[in-house]
């Protein structure tokens, strides 16, 4: 069974896994010789500017485009009504390789269904030709009632939230009636607005027809999903559909298969000739989803000792009907924290709006701001310790499955932290610190992810007669260093040196349907390999015939050590990969394997934790908050590659205290246009936001993770705001609990 067994490289070390190494792709980023999606080139290529709906419920009854398409360099302009035919995006979830980010025709007919849909998509000879034809669209609409306001839609009615097939709803215990009897309680309410997605590369594709062959390059996180949706939508095979993404600004949840690169493709298909598609910033804003509003109750019933009897965590989030994702806010009491009743609760209002969908830890950022500010409240409600509270309630398994914790060592991390950072010189009453103007407080949060292993991983292994070894598999580098850590685990598997070692990755055209998303591409890689390797011993084991040292010995008998097989328990029987090869008179082998599905999320509760700590400045003269500095303690498995780790780790924080201190999609309740659609207007942090951040770590492995490793991509964002938050609270005695924490709030 998936890891029923410890992976042996938890055991055997070579050098590889556990070293800081810098990014192998980063002398080409450095050089400006890494090509992005919008980047490629192809003879006879144009260039597409796409024109947006401004209203958000109603049809197109008129598209004045003679001015565009008498405009200069102008090739084609594509509306509803010369688009070729095709069917629906298959949205994401509802088939193994869907990835679509709504579920509606493409530009097949009048209808609006958010304000800022594509309505016009013109091509160009060059890129400010197309963006000035298309400022010369003008469109006529007939409106229709449209429900824009959220307080509206949760009057019209709220319906019970889905998230990945399975319901937002738990219950244990009796909840309500334990929180009614608690010697203290603690029951209020958090909200958090809109965000959109900022990647430094904006969304784009460079899409070109080959006969009826479709060439993506793209920049995604999901080449597997691209292709296969692709495929559906204009109607030929998967086989059809060739999708690459080498190198990506920045995915976060958003860069998955959205109307662009259908709109880029079917253009292409129109005109006969290449499209490079790129949103502007303001495109993206209009037409990529992010995460949306939601409105929380977080009730703590507790005992006078300080342990709770009760924890309930319920609410509402907005959501679009052609993608009905909602925000999964419950997440992450789900395993945080032990009490004998618990009650979980989403529920969804609907909008007639863009289609939200995966923002960096979806549910988790947001769930843990109302969870670990309710857990500081309790905390001040009973006189303890926040850190002392949170050890104390620490469950001994799953408090909801009851299943056993496949490695858990936050008490480790919390004790390290709190010493490190210097929890102890905090002040419990609040307002009591000050360093000149500044009113100075400290708070902490816990931070949680869920390990994830999607199905469908697979890899293939290519080695050749002069000892080197490729690996080949969809999977994706958008910058937190994918390949550069798993040519540190693939050296390691297989005995070789790192240069020795290529890791291709990110084509449809490769095995396996491994997504960026979730936190788990670590693990499916992981997983993957380990089936390649497998059949690879095994046809090695055939070819080294009876005169090698290894001859007679099963896959299980033998490890890979000094670029060859060996017997485990006898080293001396060994022989080079070179060798092996070149008495079969070999030039390669090849070798693919399916990971098996992830049926250890089934035995164990498999998940990463973390201690957040933060030291805020408020000046008492402008309101303006700062963080002076964060550290954060991680029980994340064992951490591959250091360097890149620590990266992946700062930069969740970062976004973090965007979401506590700044970010914010304006949303006009009137219209449903969003009003900031620029970095001048919607607010991200910037070097001078960002204070020193120090990030240590267990490294203890998880014996039932593949290379003992859990995701880290998305638990660093986790906890931040709450810490903030809390530590703002411990300066200055006012709670927010409406984020964002700006000055306005603390006057």
């Amino acid at each position: 069974m998936p890891g029923g067994k410890p992976d042996p490289l938890i055991r055997h070390k070579h050098g590889s896994i556990g070293a800081s190494i810098s990014r192998i792709d980063g002398p080409l980023k450095v050089r400006g010789r890494a090509t992005f999606a919008a980047e490629f080139v192809h003879e006879g290529m144009v260039y597409a500017s796409v024109a947006f709906s401004t209203i958000a419920k109603g049809r197109i009854t008129a598209l004045d485009t003679k001015a565009a398409e008498a405009a200069p360099g102008v090739v084609l302009v594509m509306t509803h009504l010369n688009a070729p035919r095709m069917q629906s995006m298959p949205l994401f979830m509802t088939a193994e390789k869907a990835g679509g980010g709504d579920n509606l025709p493409i530009m097949q007919d009048d209808r609006i269904h958010w304000n800022g849909q594509p309505i016009a998509v013109v091509l160009a000879e060059t890129q400010e030709q197309a963006d000035y034809a298309q400022s010369l669209i003008r469109a006529t609409y007939e409106s229709e009632a449209a429900v824009t306001s959220f307080a509206t839609a949760k009057a019209a009615g709220i319906e019970p939230g889905m998230f990945m097939g399975q319901p937002l709803k738990v219950v244990k215990g009796d909840p309500d009636a334990a929180f009614a009897s608690a010697a203290v309680r603690v029951d209020h309410r958090y909200t958090t607005p809109r965000h959109n997605h900022n990647a430094i590369e904006p969304h784009a594709a460079t899409v070109a027809w080959v006969g009826d062959e479709l060439i993506v390059h793209d920049a995604s996180q999901a080449v597997s999903h691209t292709a296969w949706s692709l495929g559906h939508i204009f109607g030929i095979s998967e086989e059809q559909v060739h999708v690459t993404s080498p190198f990506v600004g920045g995915g976060f949840g958003g860069k998955c298969l959205w109307q662009h690169q259908v709109l880029g493709a079917a253009a292409a298909k129109l005109a006969g000739r290449p499209v490079r598609i790129a949103l502007s910033r303001e495109g993206v804003y209009r037409l990529i989803g992010g995460r949306t509003l939601t409105e929380q109750r977080f009730a703590i019933g507790a005992e006078p000792d300080g342990r709770f009897v009760s924890l309930i965590h319920s609410g509402a989030a907005a959501v679009a009907r052609q993608n009905a994702f909602p925000e999964p806010f419950i997440l992450p009491t789900m395993s945080s924290y032990g009490s004998p009743n618990i009650k979980l609760d989403v529920e969804v209002a609907y909008l007639d709006m863009l289609a939200n969908t995966f923002m960096r830890a979806p549910g988790e950022s947001v769930g843990t701001f109302a969870l670990e500010s309710a857990i500081d409240e309790t905390a001040v409600a009973l006189g303890i310790d926040p850190v002392e509270l949170r050890i104390l309630n620490q469950p001994e398994q799953d408090p909801l499955k009851g299943t056993p914790f496949s490695s858990r060592h936050i008490i480790e991390a919390w004790r390290a932290g709190a010493e490190q950072f210097g929890w102890s010189k905090r002040n419990p009453t609040a307002g009591k610190m000050r360093d000149g103007e500044w009113l100075v407080g400290m708070g902490c949060a816990t931070a949680t992810y869920p390990y994830h292993r999607m199905p469908g991983g697979a890899a293939r292994i290519t080695l050749t007669k002069d000892g080197r070894a490729r690996v080949e598999i969809a999977a994706h580098e958008m910058g937190m260093g994918t390949a550069t850590a798993h040519t540190q685990v693939v050296a390691e598997r297989l005995g070789l040196g790192r240069d020795q070692i290529s890791f291709d990755y990110a084509d449809s055209k490769f095995p396996g349907v491994v997504l960026a998303g979730g936190s788990q591409q670590t693990a499916s890689i992981g997983a993957s390999v380990i089936a390649a390797q497998q059949v690879l011993v095994t046809e090695l084991l055939k070819l080294a015939g009876n005169d090698s040292p290894i001859a007679g010995l099963a896959p299980d008998e033998v490890g890979a050590f000094d670029g060859g097989l060996a017997k485990l328990d006898d080293p001396s029987r060994h022989e080079s990969y070179v060798s092996i090869l070149a008495r079969a008179g070999r030039d390669e082998v090849v070798a693919e394997g399916s990971a098996p599905p992830p049926l250890e999320t089934m035995h164990w509760s498999m998940h990463s934790f973390g201690a957040v700590f933060c030291e805020v400045g408020i000046n008492v003269v402008t309101g303006e908050p700062r963080v002076r500095r964060i550290l954060a303690s991680y029980d994340c498995g064992r951490i591959l590659n250091p360097k890149t780790a620590a990266s992946q780790f700062r930069g969740g924080i970062i976004m973090g205290l965007g979401l506590a201190l700044m970010e914010e999609t304006q949303f006009d309740e009137r219209s449903g246009r969003i009003m900031n659609p620029s970095l001048a207007e919607y607010h991200v942090p910037v070097h001078m936001d960002v204070p020193r951040i120090d990030v240590i770590w267990t490294d203890i492995p998880d014996p039932h993770a593949p290379m003992g490793a859990r995701g880290i991509g998305e638990i660093g964002i986790t906890g931040v705001g709450a810490a903030i938050a809390n530590a703002v609270f411990n300066a200055t005695g006012k709670r927010v609990r409406d984020l964002p924490i700006t000055l306005d709030k603390l006057m």
